[in-house]
């Protein structure tokens, strides 16, 4: 079976495209959490990858669960429920474990429907623009089922909670404009200028110096959960360093010699 991510460098970003159209890029088969985990540890060893677009090959982004496989790799059909416990966390709980400790700003350019896992993935992502086709579904309540991949803490960041809580608790689809206005997308374009646009966006965002993007998406995601004296103290850490690289020193210098 081929690679399900596809990795296409375009300076210092990495565009990863989810490459299985045939079961709708779906998260739960054999190998495809391996390969998340992979590709951050190696973008986070690279340094000179400074921003990252996820998308989704196909007319989806993500389906999520492969609904034809899901019950044998994830549910009744492995016997006792510990191992349906182990399953999710040996499985599809390292997905979101990986993408929020890697390093490097992400922006998911959702090109179609995003549902379950798939929704779940976008929200992993620092940054989310929509095409005019994208659909949003937390979608798993319609199963009977749970966001067993981190869902309940994910999305309630992306939206709010009252947002969040009509999703999962209806598990119905809303359109690009609805994400839009919830704040679950930054930005809705035409299905052809989604890729050009999200690349733009992460080209801006790479020319920046990557120390300062990676420290900065650090203190990002610890303000999420972190008591404000321990992040400016974090905060005064990672300023002490950036103080003494070269790459301040020599755009301070610009600026202070434009403005001279």
């Amino acid at each position: 079976m081929t690679a399900f991510l596809q990795q296409v460098r375009e300076g210092a970003v990495l565009v990863v495209t989810m490459n299985r159209p045939e079961t709708r890029n779906a998260l739960s088969d054999e190998g495809v959490v391996e390969e998340f985990v992979a590709l951050c540890e190696q973008v986070n060893a690279d340094l000179t990858i400074r921003a990252l677009v996820l998308t989704g090959a196909g007319p989806a982004f993500s389906s999520g669960g492969n609904l034809k496989t899901i019950r044998q790799t994830m549910g009744s059909g492995l016997g006792e429920p510990v191992a349906s416990r182990n399953a999710y966390r040996n499985g599809i709980q390292r997905l979101p474990l990986a993408l929020c400790n890697l390093e490097v700003p992400t922006i998911a350019a959702v090109n179609g429907p995003a549902y379950g896992a798939g929704n779940d993935l976008a929200t992993m992502c620092d940054i989310r623009i929509a095409s005019e086709r994208a659909v949003f579904a937390e979608t798993f309540v319609k199963l009977g089922l749970i966001a067993g991949d981190g869902g309940a803490w994910l999305l309630p960041r992306a939206v709010g909670m009252s947002a969040a809580s009509e999703m999962a608790f209806t598990g119905e689809p809303i359109d690009a404009a609805q994400a839009l206005a919830w704040g679950l997308v930054s930005r809705v374009v035409a299905p052809g200028a989604l890729m050009p646009t999200a690349l733009g966006l992460a080209q801006r965002i790479a020319a920046n110096p990557g120390h300062a993007l990676r420290m900065t998406k650090r203190l990002l995601r610890e303000g999420q959960h972190t008591r404000l004296d321990t992040l400016l103290e974090m905060s005064a850490g990672f300023q002490a360093l950036a103080h003494h690289t070269a790459e301040h020193d020599a755009l301070l210098d610009g600026f202070l010699n434009r403005r001279t």
